[in-house]
């Protein structure tokens, strides 16, 4: 389940962020706020993709860069936040 939120989440940011520019390679461990590739407008935006996305209410305690600013880090706050499917 991680992969498949990986990859919604990789393609939220490259499509609303990069605009679909590939070439740019993002790890999942790049910091997308030092990297440039998100602000905080863009945090608002990511957060609001998380929400409709997983259904999932994201707290603003939960807004801080150890939740949301890497792949890795929001996939691993996705995964904790759903309910495990069966």
């Amino acid at each position: 389940m991680t992969d498949t939120i990986r990859d919604a989440v990789k393609g939220f940011v490259v499509e609303n962020f990069l605009f679909g520019d590939t070439s740019q390679a993002l790890a999942d461990t790049d910091s997308l706020i030092e990297n440039g590739i998100i602000d905080s407008t863009g945090i608002l935006e990511l957060v609001a993709f998380i929400e409709d996305r997983y259904g999932i209410a994201v707290a603003d305690a939960d807004i801080v860069p150890a939740n949301l600013d890497s792949l890795a880090r929001i996939t691993a706050f996705v995964a904790s936040k759903t309910p495990a499917t069966a």
